[in-house]
């Protein structure tokens, strides 16, 4: 009831993507056994595909209990993970340095070869990132990682690390109907170098849905750090006021297609060009139903104009992919966190 993409050599991916950030504490307290029992349900349901990362803390591990847990259903999955050195290692990280956290991963998720590896920087003015990448690449060759990827790069660097070699096929980015970033340059990169991309923020954390409706802006500390994180979109967007428009004109699209808001915003996103998949985060499973659904849902000519009646009329975000984060004096990179790795 999934549907599928498909990297070239046989490899595929569920296009919804189980994601695992919402596992790591940052969005209350996990029941590692619930947990567990939510990775088979979504197995089940056929998102098979899993994305995390060395710094979610305890999800890679998370997985490798499921893996074990659930050998048959395991047999299944596609691990995602990442390779996220700290800031405060940039300028002296090595080549035992990468072999170690990549070993660690293994070690963590039970696994002989890594299915994708996506590997982020967090500073480009630290300049040992080519020299990173290609280290990543000498563990592909040698079988410790099946495919490589990147997440978070803007297109400049980006295509440094294609010059150099670097078997890029995946990039994990914040795309949605209220971060369209990725449009001015990134999408055309990858479209030429033929890299999928996986899309995470795809619901805002949460805001692009029903909940939201009709609510006034929030004025206190929000709940957890998705909706923190997304909150500052939606205000580079245009402000409540617009992100309120757009969440009406998804909910009459949603009443009319028999789905919801998220469904019909993560929709909109599969549809647009060199998306793969979409990553959704959730800590437990219930919202597996409308998941179900959502390749039965068909977004139509007079939907995307409604939906394009909104965001045509976006502030921003500006620049490229993950420019804004990148600055950690920002109000997007002070809430980042930077040394999570060990």
């Amino acid at each position: 009831m999934i549907p599928r993409y498909s990297f070239p050599q046989g490899y595929s991916v569920s296009r919804l993507i189980k994601g695992g950030w919402h596992l790591a504490g940052g969005h209350g307290a996990i029941e590692s056994e619930q947990a567990v029992k939510d990775m088979a349900r979504f197995v089940e349901a056929g998102i098979t595909t899993f994305d995390c990362a060395d710094i979610y803390t305890g999800v890679e591990a998370l997985i490798g209990s499921f893996r074990r847990a659930y050998p048959s259903l395991a047999r299944q999955v596609q691990v995602h993970t990442k390779f996220v050195p700290d800031l405060s290692e940039l300028k002296t990280l090595d080549r035992r340095y990468v072999e170690a956290i990549i070993d660690r991963s293994l070690r963590r998720l039970g696994m002989e070869c890594l299915d994708l590896v996506q590997f982020h920087w967090w500073d480009f003015a630290l300049p040992r990132y080519v020299e990173t990448a290609l280290e990543l690449d000498r563990l592909q060759r040698a079988g410790k990682i099946a495919r490589l990827g990147v997440t978070n790069f803007d297109t400049l660097h980006l295509e440094e690390l294609l010059a150099a070699g670097v078997p890029v096929v995946a990039h994990q980015l914040q795309y949605s109907l209220v971060d369209d970033r990725p449009r001015a340059a990134m999408v055309a990169c990858c479209r030429d170098h033929a890299i999928a991309l996986l899309c995470y923020g795809t619901v805002g954390g949460g805001f692009l849905s029903e909940h939201w409706l009709g609510r006034p802006e929030p004025s206190a500390a929000l709940a957890n750090r998705s909706l923190t994180k997304y909150k500052l979109i939606i205000d580079d967007f245009g402000g409540w006021a617009l992100f309120q428009e757009l969440l009406t004109v998804l909910a009459g699209i949603a009443r009319k297609r028999g789905s919801d808001i998220a469904s019909v915003a993560t929709r909109a996103v599969l549809d647009l060009p060199q998306v793969a998949a979409a990553v959704v985060g959730a800590t437990g499973a219930a919202h597996l139903p409308s998941h179900a659904r959502i390749d039965a849902l068909r977004l139509e000519t007079e939907d995307r104009a409604a939906i394009a009646s909104v965001t045509d009329r976006r502030r921003g975000p500006k620049g490229d992919v993950y420019e804004l984060e990148r600055d950690r004096t920002g109000r997007h990179g002070a809430i980042m966190k930077y040394n999570s790795n060990a």
